[in-house]
């Protein structure tokens, strides 16, 4: 055996009281250690390289030769060390993009919306009175987009954006409609979504939405003071008052599925913590997620690096809410930091930061493929369109060079199948490129999965079936 030297980007370690944890980068996996394994890390710790006899001066007193090459053989197929004449393996070879395996679409109905909020990042927005709808027919053409591209899944996603989607009711009634039959004659199941600021709320469309099961987001931003600072009518006058009545009248009304909340935070509102008790503890909501603005095109609106460390901090208060809650077997919903568990217990090692551009795409009121709903309007090329399909040597061309971390300072970073440099949209807003990290908040980023790690392995060691009971069942709500 020549020297070996040990793989530091590929694990992360965690000590929770007596016990050590070992997260494996490659594959998001946890691991416990034993006591020859935390002996054998600690020796590879204290040395650049290691050799055979320093191995066994250190160790042939407690644990067999045997034992200790086994070990040895373990943690090299986990690339956890190498030889040292050899190349340390960080990230798998890139590869080439020739499929993409569509299951959602997602529709922006309509350009216009009812609401004049202050920071929307919507660069197609306009007011209901200009607002341009999509049509029936480029809707239903989207759903064949889809099969076309994707055909013989099991489940599809249907996502109904805007604007305000509710203001385009009659496009979503056909197409929901349309679907319904297209997809039972496929024996296909389809699930609808839709995110609204809930002021055009009423009993007959929380029926309808009841009976077609639709996953409801509503975008609100936590007590008066806070929702009224942006969340603004055409006229400029707070929207709290209505929002709260419609929200009452949903949450008491809709039991197909569990209604979430989504919070924008801008510049001078960080308390995420006073934000949670109100939207969920105050009115009722399942779950309750945070999105900090940190490159809008407006940087009044962008929150200081300052205050995106108290978002952080109130972010892990908050997740130390949920750990709490997790060891006595009950739900807390903080979104965010249920999700991070979902990632981390469902073992995923993203490559990409989400599924934009390979799972879904975002199509705009003409019928032209983004990313995401988020580039509808934007000056990012499209990727096609909806009667001619997906530009696939252009989407390729993109994914590929997403998935390429060379030389972008990802390639060793601890939370690289985690993060996986960052929305492709904050990097636009930030540095007008997509395919750039987002370099802005990597550190924080880190912390917050560092922290996120130490929770879940807390979890896994005092109560694993919280997984089975919580996290598992979200995937299909």
């Amino acid at each position: 055996m020549g020297s070996l030297s040990l793989v530091k980007p590929n694990i992360h370690l965690v000590d929770l009281k007596s016990r050590t944890m070992l997260f494996h980068v490659p594959t998001s996996g946890l691991f416990e250690l034993d006591q020859m394994s935390k002996d054998v890390i600690d020796l590879f710790g204290e040395q650049g390289e290691v050799t055979a006899p320093m191995i066994k001066e250190r160790l042939a007193s407690r644990y067999a030769p045997s034992e200790v090459f086994d070990l040895l053989e373990e943690f090299k197929s986990l690339e956890i060390i190498h030889d040292s004449n050899g190349v340390a393996r960080y990230n798998p070879e890139p590869q080439k993009v020739e499929n993409f395996p569509l299951t959602t679409v997602v529709l922006n109905v309509n350009t216009g919306c009812n609401l004049s909020c202050t920071y929307c990042y919507k660069e197609d927005l306009t007011t209901p009175s200009e607002g341009l709808k999509m049509s029936v027919e480029t809707a239903i053409q989207s759903v064949e987009m889809l099969l076309k591209e994707s055909p013989d899944q099991r489940q599809y996603n249907v996502v109904f954006f805007g604007g305000e989607p509710l203001s385009n009711m009659p496009l979503i009634r056909e197409v929901v409609a349309y679907c319904e039959r297209r997809f039972a004659d496929l024996e296909a199941r389809v699930d609808f979504t839709l995110t609204t600021n809930a002021t055009l709320l009423n009993e007959d469309l929380i029926d309808w939405f009841n009976e077609h099961r639709f996953g409801l987001t509503i975008s609100m931003d936590g007590p008066k003071a806070m929702h009224d600072k942006n969340r603004i009518t055409v006229g400029g006058q707070g929207t709290y008052d209505v929002v709260k009545k419609k929200v009452d009248m949903l949450l008491s009304r809709y039991t197909a599925r569990p209604v979430g909340c989504r919070v924008t935070l801008t510049r001078g509102i960080t308390d995420v913590e006073a934000i949670f008790n109100h939207l969920y503890h105050d009115l009722g909501f399942a779950e309750v997620g945070f999105g900090p603005v940190t490159s809008g095109d407006i940087a009044a609106f962008n929150l200081t690096p300052e205050e995106m460390e108290e978002v952080f901090e109130g972010q892990k208060r908050l997740g130390k809410q949920y750990l709490e809650a997790a060891l006595q077997n009950k739900n807390f919903g903080f979104g965010n930091m249920h999700q991070l568990m979902t990632d981390l217990h469902e073992g995923n090692k993203k490559q990409l930061p989400c599924g934009a551009g390979v799972g879904l795409l975002a199509v705009d009121k003409e019928g032209g493929l983004n990313l995401c709903h988020r580039f509808t309007g934007s000056d990012m090329p499209l990727f096609g369109d909806v009667e001619n399909g997906i530009d696939k040597p252009a989407l390729s061309g993109f994914i590929e060079e997403r998935l390429d971390r060379s030389g972008k300072g990802c390639e060793t970073c601890r939370i690289r199948n985690i993060c996986s440099g960052g929305c492709y949209h904050e990097s636009y807003a930030k540095y007008g490129d997509p395919a750039t990290p987002s370099y802005h908040y990597c550190d924080l980023l880190r912390d917050w999965i560092d922290y996120g790690v130490e929770v879940y392995s807390q979890i896994m060691l005092e109560n694993p079936g919280f997984f089975d009971a919580y996290v598992s069942p979200r995937r299909g709500a």
